[in-house]
């Protein structure tokens, strides 16, 4: 691949996705949602895949009104491998062509060890983990057949760094995967001009956390998360703060990094 020079190009050039086309995993909502916002605002094409089919479909007519941008929806199992070659399909078709593929898509696991059964640990890592890795490969392979290169972003955790709190043993497993995963291909993908970066939130507040912790917004401000840590920033993440760093790593802003795994968690881990 040619090496790009872009010492010249001014900030708005470096940060725009105009002529770019992206497929965001469980978009319909939370930190999906808010990535899918930043993409389509910075001038990408966009596909909200999302196992909620109804929810995706309103989030794509949102952001499609909002930015006048070519914003669409499909129904996307991430657990089922099928559903995921589908879904590449689509975006291909539809946008002729996959420049950024973001791997959002997951589930959370709350069972303690000696009652976590081998369905439920297979469940998390077949979504979490194994969606991943074939999102990143059907993606990879267009990108390479096209010859043109492209971005990968996969979402992690902190919980793919560390452990955390008592019941996390599936989800700890699948995130430490996806930080590996990220790492190895990158090194596979390199030489065809594909840079491949994971972003890991510590505790960030969305329709879907607010719902299981239970906690309300106030609490979650003031107080540390049990098992988790205690952001040094003052405040826990929100979902655009996860947006903005998936915005960056599939811009040329981030043009000369690729498997890393940047930790978006307030100095949860410091």
């Amino acid at each position: 691949m040619p090496v790009p020079d872009v010492s010249d190009h001014s900030i708005d050039q470096l940060i725009s996705l105009k002529g770019r086309s992206a497929v965001v995993t469980g978009a319909a909502w939370g930190l999906g949602k808010a990535a899918a916002r930043r993409l389509a605002e910075a001038g990408a094409a966009v596909l909200i895949a999302d196992i909620d089919e109804e929810a995706a479909a309103v989030t794509a007519r949102e952001l499609a009104e909002r930015f006048s941008a070519d914003v669409t929806s499909t129904r996307l199992d991430a657990g089922d491998a099928a559903s995921i070659i589908a879904t590449a399909d689509l975006a291909e078709n539809r946008f002729g062509k996959l420049d950024i593929w973001v791997n959002n898509a997951g589930i959370p696991s709350f069972s303690p060890l000696l009652d976590l059964d081998v369905e439920e640990f297979d469940n998390v890592l077949a979504i979490n983990l194994r969606g991943t890795f074939v999102g990143a490969k059907e993606a990879a392979r267009r990108m390479i057949a096209r010859g043109q290169g492209g971005v990968i972003v996969n979402v992690a955790s902190l919980a793919g760094v560390r452990g955390i709190s008592e019941g996390q043993a599936a989800y700890c497993s699948s995130k430490h995967g996806v930080v590996g995963l990220t790492k190895q291909l990158a090194i596979e993908l390199g030489a065809q001009g594909i840079r491949v970066l994971g972003v890991a939130p510590g505790f960030s507040l969305t329709e879907k956390t607010m719902f299981i912790a239970d906690w309300d917004e106030e609490t979650i401000k003031n107080c540390p998360i049990p098992g988790i840590g205690t952001s040094r920033l003052g405040r826990v993440g929100v979902a655009d703060d996860i947006a903005r760093a998936i915005l960056f790593c599939a811009s040329d802003m981030a043009m000369f990094m690729t498997g890393s795994t940047l930790l978006l968690d307030g100095g949860m881990a410091a």
